[in-house]
């Protein structure tokens, strides 16, 4: 059977698997960035803690995938939870040294010229600092987006969802009847994935940063 061929015959199931591992990443990305932003916020004024966080977040992403889920299974075990932990864990540390890095790069006479027409610590922070930083926090997003996309294949060891269980299946099975088909689509669709996400990233950065930043 030819590659073409097995997609067409198993359409469903592959749309199926495609849809699961795409929403993975989203949400686990999603919850990442805001995660790893509210860290930022909290540290970046701090110059010890804020170099501490930047430094742990990089470090943090040297922590095998699969070490990390085998210790989630002995408290949530199989399935969803653990995946979803894992994943939006390893989200989030891209973003927090970018935000950080961001925040801190915010020009000190942009701050003071806030502060010099009454605004509130709160509102520079929304209006002026994020903004600012945006560009910088975004290219973390990206980053993070491109890791988890290829990071959550990994689930499928603790039966988490997604295209992972396609691809291992195949991989088990090799010399059997569709088992290189089985990996090879499951390969394909994940990177299919990774470069739609990073294309809608793109949009989103040409309709959010602004004209001056880019």
């Amino acid at each position: 059977m030819s590659l073409w061929d097995y997609v067409s015959n198993h359409a469903d199931t592959l749309t199926f698997l495609t849809y699961q591992h795409a929403s993975l990443a989203f949400q686990t990305v999603l919850v990442g960035t805001v995660v790893a932003v509210v860290i930022a916020v909290l540290v970046y004024r701090l110059p010890l803690v804020s170099a501490l966080a930047t430094t742990t977040s990089r470090v943090a992403l040297t922590i095998p995938s699969l070490a990390l889920l085998a210790l989630l299974i002995i408290p949530f075990g199989l399935g969803v939870v653990p995946s979803f932990i894992m994943l939006a864990f390893f989200a989030a540390m891209p973003v927090v040294g970018n935000a950080v890095v961001g925040l801190r790069s915010v020009p000190p006479a942009v701050i003071e010229s806030a502060q010099g027409i009454g605004l509130p610590r709160w509102r520079i922070l929304l209006t002026v600092e994020l903004p600012v930083a945006w560009p910088v926090i975004l290219t973390g997003i990206r980053v993070s987006t491109q890791m988890i996309v290829g990071v959550a294949a990994i689930v499928a060891y603790v039966l988490g969802p997604g295209l992972g269980s396609l691809i291992f299946n195949g991989l088990s099975r090799l010399g059997g009847a569709n088992a290189l088909e089985m990996a090879l689509t499951g390969t394909i669709l994940i990177v299919l994935i990774a470069l739609v996400f990073d294309a809608l990233l793109v949009l989103l950065g040409r309709f959010t940063i602004s004209k001056g930043l880019k």
